[in-house]
């Protein structure tokens, strides 16, 4: 980080801005918004286009910025100013003054991020001046997810801080009372504009100590296959609230990166030949965390609700009497349908999805293929590449043809992505192709459609030109 993001008071002093054109009109529309007292060197000498009549009477005409008194100056802006700008920018390193060179880094010493504001709430995004268009892009990001009232709802805060700091001495109460409200109906209140009945229900809260030590939650929250750019809106501000997080082997390094830094995380996980600490144990430890008073995450790969065991955990916390929340997450079978173009189902052809898995050979067994031979049905294998050979053979033997098409899909969405694609025939084969898993198996007509089996088609045809060359 060579920029370190700071924010100027504008009430404190003048700001001298010089050049000439539409460059400085922005950077002048921008200090006006923020109540900046701007002083302005129009190179052209054209200080009226472009601006309105109340913007143009807020605007103090400079003289020469060369020989202008620099005396309370907070800042020096030059924008369009030609040669001029690596003057005022020696004039101003001279003095002391933070300056910025519009799209000159070697003569700034500040630069200009991409904001966000929302009132009291100002975020401010930069790439080191080397690239302004990421810049932007992440603010729509940013602006896409901000709630339009976080700015209403920080200076609500702001005039209870003091009169809560009184009550509760310890910061440690201070700052879970806070969260609490952020992220409860009071907060909620707000954000909807219903200021006057948020207000009336914080004044209303008699012990704020015993509001801010209320019991904890647990919230389920599926990480998708893999890629973090698939958590949804709700994933992530779970996790940046988060106290704690018990998170399985298939969440990958990048999901848990998104989470607090200083959120505690402990791997419950369990994989083929490791089977961690168990079912129970990761029940107690949610329980035991929710009663503690903390904000538990229970993160799994894909979704909670296939194959993920979230319906025994949330046996488990009801049973101890523990507030929980589900937030559902992209599935792996859906993340490898997206990704190599898969349509699970394609009108008048593929009207049906089973999903299901397979673990071991034993859960391919125990199977019933008799009810998935229907060729309009779309079968989902979840953790079948252990027991591919079974797969295969239960599906023969029920007279699922060995031409029907299949993919395996290692890895969704992760830049270690892998598939194959092929015949169910082929199977046990293909499996062998993606070196590793976590893997999908997708069997059915539709896998032809896929963008992988375009490919392989393309490549048949390549080789047998080939042949008919030679």
């Amino acid at each position: 980080m060579r920029f370190l993001p700071i924010f100027l008071d504008l009430q404190t002093g003048p700001v001298l801005l010089v050049g000439a054109g539409d460059l400085v009109r922005a950077k002048l529309r921008l200090l006006l918004s923020a109540g900046a007292r701007v002083r302005w060197f129009a190179v052209d000498g054209d200080y009226d286009s472009g601006l309105d009549s109340e913007a143009a009477g807020r605007v103090e005409r400079a003289g020469d910025p060369l020989s202008a008194d620099l005396n309370g100056v907070i800042a020096i802006l030059c924008a369009g100013a030609g040669e001029l700008g690596e003057t005022m920018a020696a004039r101003a390193r001279a003095a002391g003054i933070p300056v910025n060179v519009m799209d000159d880094l070697t003569h700034s010493t500040f630069i200009f991020p991409a904001i966000v504001d929302r009132g009291d709430v100002v975020v401010a995004v930069g790439t080191g001046g080397s690239s302004p268009v990421v810049a932007r892009r992440v603010r729509e990001k940013i602006e896409s997810i901000l709630p339009a009232r976080i700015g209403d709802l920080a200076a609500f805060i702001g005039r209870w801080r003091k009169p809560m700091q009184a009550r509760l001495p310890e910061m440690s109460d201070r700052r879970t009372f806070w969260e609490r409200i952020v992220d409860g109906p009071i907060g909620a209140l707000v954000l909807s504009g219903r200021e006057r009945e948020a207000e009336r229900a914080l004044d209303a809260i008699e012990d704020p100590v015993a509001f801010a030590s209320e019991r904890g939650l647990v919230t389920l929250v599926g990480a998708g296959p893999g890629d973090p750019d698939l958590l949804t809106i709700k994933a992530l501000r779970a996790l940046q609230d988060a106290d704690v997080i018990f998170y399985d082997d298939l969440v990958s390094p990048e999901v848990l990166d998104r989470a607090r830094r200083d959120a505690a995380r402990v791997s419950v996980g369990r994989r083929i030949g490791k089977p961690g600490i168990g079912q129970e144990a990761t029940n107690r430890l949610m329980i035991e965390a929710a009663r503690a008073g903390k904000r538990a995450v229970r993160l799994k790969g894909g979704d909670s609700f296939i194959f993920g065991r979230g319906g025994e955990e949330i046996a488990a916390l009801r049973e101890a009497g523990v507030a929980y929340a589900v937030i559902p997450g992209v599935t792996a079978g859906i993340g490898a349908a997206a990704q190599f173009e898969v349509p699970l189902t394609f009108r008048k052809k593929a009207t049906r999805i089973t999903f299901l898995t397979a673990h071991k050979t034993q859960d391919a067994e125990a199977v019933d293929w008799s009810l998935l031979t229907d060729v309009a049905m779309t079968v989902v294998v979840y953790m079948g590449i252990t027991a591919a050979p079974a797969i295969r053979a239960g599906m023969l033997a029920a007279g699922r043809s060995p031409g029907t098409p299949v993919g395996v899909f290692a890895r969704v969405t992760r830049p270690d992505a892998k598939a194959v694609v092929g015949t169910l025939d082929q199977l046990p084969d293909l499996v062998t192709q993606v070196e590793n898993g976590p893997a999908i198996l997708i069997i059915g007509d539709v896998v032809e459609r896929s963008l992988l089996w375009r490919r392989s088609d393309f490549d048949r045809l390549a080789a047998s030109l080939m042949e008919k060359i030679q």
